[in-house]
């Protein structure tokens, strides 16, 4: 990911100094198993050990695999011998009946456990947020609009609370993904454990707290990746859901709410009225990215045979950038929500601009339940005044009382159009959540 939309955390977690630091764990781990087991020498173990700790991976180590895959042509082996011109005689043992990837897909599993914690992270701030303003708004009036059209009062805090339940969603997902390539696999080649022990394997998982994939060939199976990226872009529409509404609500016809607009920023090189959208708008592009990664993801499941490496190229930039799309669209997402800048007054005004339709189904529902007539008549007697106050501006209740088949009275008509009735009926919705 450019470093515009990157974050510092991910952008350290990825690097490649962190990523040889994360096979040197595996690696590490599978020689103290091994060591346990009576396979290697434990000294070889604990000199390694001692010395990556006093001597850790940095990045000019990074720079010295690169100059030795240039030559070999394989990472993992330039790795191994880097690792030797490093540390000397401690590393003989390294890589002891492994083979590449059991360290390359165990050690990104590593990678993407710390990435989703760091999402998961954003992803709760984004719904405290959304927790607070569904609270601080929670009886503020405002219109609901089904197809943009004004269709029955609401509040405005039900719109934080509605994301702050998908967000709740969204955390489920992402910790499910976690858990799925929470797993070690050191299997060797084809995954038939042919030259290194099973044990190896399940003690390794056991050090981490992890779990040992039940079955591979040479590679992990990409559904679990596929399915991590599968989280991340339904998070992703999750995220541009909240921006598109900001951006809709902050349309110049309609005025309800608006991004933050800090001092000194400038909205346009030729308008210097202008205050745009863009930080939601920025949200809703990096969204796109995260669909895009999953359908890669996808595509990655199936290999050949028991392994190629069509996935690694794709992986290299789909894993560490969508983890930065959606961190990145998070922050800024939350960001938004909590300098969000509120027009209650603006609201009421649209609320009430079309003289009172949005009260109809109110009225449809008196004259059915204490008026005693049938649906269709009464749909006929609101809608016959409805459909009058859309064309001539004249308000629904004017119209209702001049109808000599209404049979509604004034008292009833208060009832219909009590705005504080409306606004009453979100409380049991917000009891379903203990607010």
């Amino acid at each position: 990911m450019i470093d515009r939309y990157s974050t510092p955390e991910l952008r350290a977690l990825w690097s490649e100094a962190n990523k040889y630091r994360a096979w040197l764990k595996v690696e590490l781990s599978a020689m103290q198993a091994q060591a346990e087991l009576g396979e290697v020498p434990s000294q070889a173990h604990a000199d390694l050990l001692a010395k990556s700790q006093a001597d850790p991976l940095d990045e000019a180590f990074a720079v010295r695999v690169a100059e030795i895959e240039a030559v070999t042509r394989h990472d993992i082996v330039a790795f191994t011998t880097a690792l030797t011109e490093r540390y000397g005689e401690s590393a003989r043992f390294v890589h002891h009946g492994l083979t590449s990837t059991d360290v390359v897909d165990t050690a990104q599993n590593l990678l993407l456990d710390e990435s989703l914690n760091l999402v998961i992270a954003d992803a709760r701030a984004l719904h405290a947020v959304c927790r607070s303003q569904a609270l601080a708004y929670r009886h503020t009036p405002t219109v609901g609009r089904t197809h943009g059209i004004h269709a029955e009062p609401m509040t405005f805090g039900l719109k934080f609370l509605n994301w702050m339940a998908t967000l709740e969603r969204d955390l489920e997902r992402l910790h499910t993904a976690r858990e799925r390539v929470r797993v070690v696999m050191l299997s060797g080649s084809v995954g038939t454990y042919a030259h290194v022990s099973p044990e190896v394997e399940e003690r390794v998982a056991a050090l981490w707290g992890w779990k040992v994939a039940p079955i591979t060939n040479q590679t992990l199976a990409r559904d679990r990746h596929a399915e991590v990226l599968s989280a991340l872009a339904i998070f992703g529409t999750t995220l541009e859901k909240i921006a598109v509404e900001i951006r809709h609500l902050q349309r110049s016809e309609v005025r309800e709410a608006m991004e933050p607009f800090g001092a000194g920023q400038k909205g346009s090189s030729s308008m210097p009225h202008k205050k745009n959208p863009v930080l939601t708008e920025n949200v809703t592009g990096l969204t796109r990215l995260l669909r895009g990664y999953l359908l890669t993801g996808l595509e990655n499941v199936p290999l050949w045979h028991e392994r190629d490496i069509s996935h690694s190229s794709a992986e290299r930039v789909i894993l560490p950038d969508a983890m930065q799309a959606a961190s990145y669209a998070a922050r800024r997402l939350t960001g938004v929500l909590r300098g969000l800048v509120v027009f209650p007054e603006r609201m009421l005004k649209n609320l009430n601009d079309l003289g009172g339709l949005v009260f109809s189904q109110r009225v449809l529902h008196l004259l059915i339940d204490e008026r005693g007539l049938g649906r269709e008549v009464a749909y006929a007697i609101v809608q016959r005044s409805a459909l009058k106050s859309w064309e001539t501006g004249e308000g629904l209740r004017e119209l209702l009382q001049r109808d000599p088949e209404n049979p509604l009275s004034d008292d009833d008509l208060n009832r219909a159009f009590d705005l504080q009735w409306y606004l009453r009926q979100v409380d049991h919705i917000y009891r379903r959540f203990g607010l």
